[in-house]
């Protein structure tokens, strides 16, 4: 069900939402998020993506007015012809993710464990690679020492035997939403944050920014690290048809896939009305 009228905010998820699966966004949707900014619409790139992607993540959402990053725990107001302005830039504690690594492998066994730890373009993450990964070409190999010797914006765990919701419902039972924030957004590892920070905590900063009240927020998505934001937003909450199944039950309604350009047909309709 959805609110008469336009919404004040839009918010998009990129991989898996708005990124097709030869991780291009096409033209048409690129002009449909310029239609949106023309009515008057503020645009932003809700993403798991840290600031080290900030370029990548510009380029394929170019009419975002603010990119919500790292699952939310980087803020960037593009708005302003001066330049951007960071608006939040949270880190979580080395002591704290080397506790809670420990407790986790405690009852999971043996983790394979990636950090983003630095917030320049094109920085790697570090850590144990698995070829799951799949970006092979910003990875470095470090030793858990190594990568504990300094609070990181984000880490990815996963193991061997566990499948990801098994293994994010074991995280979520044994550690805290005081200590972390914990998610997964389809890469087959837990992501690991600094308490409070999501993709709704990231927005909220953009809505107080702008004035703009939740009820008057649309947002789209397709993974669990979208559904603090599908928790948060009132106008609408849309989910891909291709989205994981807690997401689409969480949503009031369903566009395409993003191979078919889901969110910039929704949008194309709803500036059309």
């Amino acid at each position: 069900m959805t609110r008469p009228g336009l919404p004040k905010l839009i918010a998009t998820d990129l991989d898996g939402t708005l990124v097709r699966s030869d991780e291009t966004v096409s033209a048409y949707t690129h002009e449909v998020l310029d239609r949106v900014r023309a009515a008057g619409i503020p645009v932003v790139g809700a993403t798991g993506r840290g600031p080290r992607l900030t370029e990548l993540t510009r380029n394929d959402i170019r009419a975002a007015d603010f990119l919500v990053l790292a699952g939310g725990g980087w803020v960037v107001d593009q708005s302003d012809p001066a330049g951007p302005e960071v608006l939040r830039e949270e880190r979580l504690p080395r002591e704290v993710l080397a506790r809670l690594l420990a407790e986790l492998e405690a009852e999971v066994g043996p983790l394979t464990v990636m950090v983003e730890a630095s917030g320049e373009a094109g920085a790697p993450l570090w850590g144990d690679y698995h070829p799951s990964w799949p970006y092979p070409d910003l990875f470095e190999p470090r030793t858990r020492d190594e990568c504990l010797a300094t609070d990181v914006i984000k880490a990815f765990a996963r193991t061997a035997d566990h499948q990801i919701d098994a293994l994010l419902e074991t995280a979520l039972r044994i550690i805290g939403p005081e200590v972390a924030a914990l998610t997964q957004a389809g890469l087959g590892f837990v992501e690991i944050s600094p308490p409070g920070v999501d993709k709704a905590s990231g927005l909220h900063v953009v809505a107080q920014r702008l004035g703009v009240d939740p009820a008057d927020v649309l947002v789209f998505g397709d993974m669990p690290n979208d559904l603090p934001m599908f928790e948060w937003a009132g106008w609408s909450r849309v989910a891909v048809s291709n989205a994981h199944p807690t997401v689409r039950a969480a949503a009031d309604e369903v566009t395409l896939r993003n191979d078919d350009d889901g969110v910039a047909v929704y949008l194309d309709r709803l500036l059309s009305r």
